[in-house]
């Protein structure tokens, strides 16, 4: 069905894909103006350009942007437009995947294209010349990536540590869109333009922790506003990020009003007009209220199940098990519930809107909730404000909301792991849209959190060392919950890729005779991993080191940066059990006895606790963690960090062993 209403939705309900909160955002008045710094002319570089050897600002880069520059203009009667020049400095051998580009377009009913493509690499040659390679027009083409979306694929030729490369190119049809001046490579320069009749009153809104210099100039009936930064430093990976936009200095660009015949026409909502929308509206409200036959094997498998809980446990996994997801995202049900559910396949809005319509028509208080997921980003859930849009767009997908007493679920019947439980993994920790009729007032924001849900893992290890240095042993590990979701996916793709991502690529040295598995296919249990496994021990004349922890998945810090951007998201508490019964060589003992420890971090968040006692040649070992908070903000990373130097110090602490004396 085709969303003409939609369309115009989603300039009445125009959006904000993330909260503000978090990062520091500078706002119009705390912006610098400077003059403006002249944008470099395509197909003219400096030799100084060819001849640098690194990024100033940034040592470690791999590559430069020397220059990001776009400028957004609407055109009447044909559109949006985006005029983008980019030009990169390799630095490296690994900044040479910077010469592989991709460039996504919406390909869909011809919707949008990308025109006048020019790409060139620069190079010195041994007598201090610039070279120009151009790429040939046949080397450039289209790649589908769906039904919708395609993207325009090329490499740049001759290209070498040292290389300057640069590309531009026409976006036609490409909408609004969000600027970022940071990336995964610094950047030395990056500008923003939009170019705008004043009919069209475009707020852009900069979240930026450096300084960015700004302008707006009226030209005949347009305006003119431009933006840009320099020297802008990486965004490189962080562990346990939960949306890297987020995070990076970026634009967001809103249509705020429209001035037409002299008046001018807000288009910003607030949330209860986006519920009534919603809720009439023919791809989403309608169909939840759709009559959808239970078929007889459903009814079957309810006529004896009275339960709350087990009704709904029985409904949802009937619709995991029957329903095929087609891949497309969103919240609508594009083709209708009553289609998806006849062909037993759908999109994500189809399926889990069956799933709330069968639930509701099994007497359970199901309501369709929206939700972001972290990949997507983060919600704004402020009403209209300054800098606050809100708007059904944020969301990218549909879920079931269900209350049973006091206790409340979250379904998604596409995802065929997640047990009926546990809220999806990748919409923990943030806040959903409840969808009903306003009069009732059951509608509102949903926090998608609660101390219950956590990842827990218990780890016995059975070894035995000899005297050539050499842990022999079994561990059995039990992963629960999230543990237990985590390890799945790689599970399922078989023991040798578990093997490389769970053991051997954590636990250097070690082999592995035999790997088996129980509960694969019950998810209210937990899954269970048995290891046989070989492991050579690092020795120093007559004494030998080993650690009792193996196996847990905690075997590196994974923060070990100084400093760091983001917050730290784990997403779900999280707790670790380990058991160790370790035999020494006959003749062996400890060089010092072990010691009982135990920690807890100022605000009580995280604790750590180990006993170990010895009886005879036996070293028996009990190691308890417990982290109770599921997000760390970046103001308290750094007590987090030191924290960590000293958890991972205690967890590797090597026991010596030597010979009686």
């Amino acid at each position: 069905m085709k969303k003409i209403l939609a369309i115009s939705i989603i300039l009445l309900c125009t959006i904000s894909l993330f909260a503000q909160k978090g990062k520091g955002k500078k706002k119009d008045d705390d912006k610098v103006k400077v003059t403006e710094v002249p944008v470099p002319v395509f197909g003219k570089v400096d030799k100084a350009e060819l001849e640098m050897k690194l990024c100033e600002f940034d040592e470690k880069a791999e590559a430069l942007v020397l220059l990001d520059d776009g400028e957004l203009s609407y055109i009447p009667g044909f559109g949006m437009e985006l005029r983008r020049t980019v030009r990169i400095k390799i630095l490296s051998d690994k900044g040479l995947d910077w010469a592989n580009v991709h460039l996504p377009f919406r390909s869909e009913g011809n919707a949008q294209e990308i025109t006048g493509l020019e790409a060139q690499t620069h190079n010195l040659d041994n007598n201090g010349n610039i070279v120009v390679s151009k790429v040939e027009k046949k080397l450039i083409y289209d790649k589908k990536i769906n039904k919708k979306s395609s993207e325009k694929v090329f490499t740049f030729p001759e290209v070498k540590v040292g290389s300057v490369i640069e590309y531009k190119f026409k976006h036609k049809g490409i909408g609004l869109i969000d600027w970022y001046f940071q990336r995964s490579i610094p950047v030395k320069y990056s500008r923003f333009v939009t170019d705008f009749p004043m009919e069209i009153e475009v707020s852009v809104i900069p979240h930026c922790s450096g300084s960015y210099t700004s302008s707006s100039e009226d030209k005949d009936v347009r305006t003119v506003k431009k933006y840009s930064m320099s020297n802008v430093p990486a965004f490189r990976d962080e562990p346990f990020i939960v949306n890297e936009d987020f995070y990076r200095d970026r634009l967001e660009t809103r249509v705020i009003a429209f001035t037409i015949n002299g008046r001018r026409e807000s288009r910003i909502a607030n949330w209860v007009q986006v519920i009534k929308y919603l809720m009439e509206e023919e791809d989403f409200g309608v169909q939840v209220k759709k009559n959808i036959p239970r078929t007889a094997d459903l009814d079957e498998k309810l006529k004896t199940v009275t339960a709350p809980y087990q009704r709904m446990k029985t409904i949802y996994e009937y619709v995991q098990d029957n329903m095929q997801w087609n891949e497309y995202k969103g919240i609508w049900a594009l083709d209708g519930v009553k289609a998806a559910w006849k062909d037993k396949k759908g999109t994500l809005g189809e399926i889990n809107l069956i799933l709330v319509n069968l639930l509701k028509d099994a007497g359970l208080n199901a309501h369709p909730l929206l939700v972001s997921s972290h990949q997507n980003g983060i919600v704004n859930t402020a009403n209209a404000g300054t800098y606050e849009y809100p708007g059904f767009n944020q969301f990218d997908k549909v879920m079931a909301f269900v209350e049973i007493g006091k206790k409340v679920y979250v379904l998604d019947a596409t995802e065929k792991d997640i047990p009926v439980h546990l809220y999806p993994p990748d919409i923990l920790a943030t806040e959903g849209l409840l969808i009903e009729k306003i009069e009732t007032f059951e509608w509102g924001w949903r926090s998608l959190w609660s101390d219950e849900l956590a990842a827990k893992t218990t780890i016995q290890v059975i070894a035995e060392i000899d005297s050539t240095g050499t842990m022999k042993g079994d561990a059995t590990i039990t992963s629960m919950d999230y543990a237990r979701l985590e390890k799945l996916p790689t599970v399922k793709k078989g023991k040798d890729k578990y093997t490389e991502k769970y053991i051997t690529g954590l636990n250097e040295g070690m082999t592995v005779e035999e790997v088996l598995f129980e509960n694969l296919e019950s998810d209210s249990l937990p899954l269970i991993q048995k290891i046989k496994f070989t492991q050579p021990l690092n020795s120093a004349g007559e004494y030998t080191y080993f650690s009792s922890n193996l196996l847990s998945g905690l075997e590196k810090n994974p923060f070990v940066a100084d400093s760091r951007l983001s917050d730290v998201f784990f997403g779900y508490n999280q707790s670790y059990l380990m058991f160790g019964n370790f035999l020494l060589p006959e003749g062996y003992e400890l060089e010092t006895p072990p010691k009982n420890i135990k920690m807890i971090m100022a605000d009580t968040s995280i604790t750590i606790s180990r006993i170990a006692q010895v009886a005879g040649e036996q070293l028996m070992t009990k190691v308890l963690i417990e982290f109770k908070k599921p997000i760390y903000p970046v103001s308290q990373y750094a007590e987090l960090n030191e924290f960590y130097k000293v958890l991972f110090e205690l967890l590797n602490e090597q026991f010596v062993i030597r010979k009686k004396k």
